[in-house]
């Protein structure tokens, strides 16, 4: 039997603006075919006839908007520091002139020239800034010094006795909220007011160095209270300026309670490889503070160490280990009152 392809030619009747109508006839032509080679099924050729001569309308390409590009977020400073300077007193001619010439990333000062009420002002601090460096207010938060200017305000009944080997200087009962008013929150509101970047703060360790019962509960509990007291400090302090660093002082085994990490924005840690002075870390105690030091490290806060040495073997060693633990490192007298530039290891 002789293939056939089928044409069907479809006329579509009655056209309107952008639509056809439902009338549609279908013609089947039957047309004699040359032939095939092939062996394949018939096949059907479908051609569209629009009757009128109907146009399609063409649709404009879309032209998509040029997405803005991204804003740049500047790096923030805090994650590029490389050194740091830890000077409490001492400045030449009662300045700031030396920290603010040398080359070190970030400064820690005290918040008075003279640790009591002669405060450094705005304009200092922002010279110092203007350096280009970070530069924290130091303080304490578990005990004070008699030559604060908050001394007298202090109650005795919130004073828990004085710290070894600081004759002058008196354990406080941190959790009691008197401490906060009187002391805490002002110096937070001080260091807000002189420019500060954030604060350094000491101490910590009352928590560990007062009687166990001190509080009339367990070692656990004044752990914790010191967190909350920390907590407390950070909220408040970044309720004012979200950017402002806190940065506790030992003890860094507080990493383990709830809501530290959170509230801090990094670690200071003295005598991590060499203790006061000149005598290398190798109690337990010692390997402690680094395995917890590297933890609060690996979650993405600032390390910095301080120990204190002369000879220099024992300055490279610390310098050495702390470079290797990926912190940053620096090297004093116990007094902090000098600023050391220390050699090989100039910033």
């Amino acid at each position: 039997m002789k293939r056939m392809v089928c044409v069907l030619v479809l006329f579509v009747i009655g056209v309107w603006n952008t639509g056809f109508a439902h009338n549609t006839q279908v013609y089947a032509v039957e047309i004699p075919e040359p032939t095939l080679t092939n062996t394949t099924l018939d096949h059907c050729i479908f051609l569209p006839l629009i009757q009128n001569s109907c146009t399609a309308t063409q649709v404009p390409p879309v032209t998509l908007p040029t997405p803005a590009p991204s804003p740049t977020v500047p790096d923030d400073p805090w994650n590029s520091v490389e050194s740091w300077v830890y000077q409490l007193s001492g400045y030449p001619d009662d300045q700031l002139t030396q920290i603010a010439g040398s080359n070190f990333d970030l400064a820690v000062i005290d918040l008075a020239r003279d640790g009591s009420e002669d405060f450094f002002t705005y304009n200092e601090i922002q010279a110092v800034k203007a350096t280009g460096k970070i530069v924290l207010a130091y303080f304490e938060i578990g005990a004070i010094e008699d030559y604060r200017p908050e001394w007298p305000d202090v109650p005795t009944d919130l004073m828990l006795g004085p710290v070894d080997g600081w004759p002058g200087e008196q354990y406080v009962k941190y959790w009691d909220s008197r401490w906060w008013t009187i002391v805490v929150q002002e110096r937070i509101d001080k260091a807000l007011a002189t420019g500060f970047d954030g604060v350094y703060l000491d101490m910590i360790v009352t928590y560990e160095e007062i009687p166990a019962d001190a509080a009339g509960t367990t070692r656990d509990d004044l752990a914790r209270k010191m967190v909350s007291l920390i907590s407390a400090l950070s909220a408040y302090a970044k309720s004012k300026n979200p950017a402002f660093k806190i940065m506790p002082q030992n003890s860094p085994e507080l990493y383990t309670y709830p809501g530290y990490l959170d509230a801090v924005d990094g670690l200071g840690i003295e005598e991590l490889y060499v203790l006061a002075t000149d005598r290398a870390c190798t109690q337990d105690w010692c390997f402690e503070n680094q395995r917890n030091a590297a933890a609060i490290h690996a979650a993405g806060k600032l390390v910095l160490t301080i120990d204190y040495a002369t000879i220099q073997t024992n300055i490279d060693l610390a310098y050495t280990q702390s470079l290797a633990a990926g912190f940053v490192p620096y090297v004093s007298v116990r007094d902090l009152d000098v600023l050391r530039i220390n050699p090989g290891w100039a910033p």
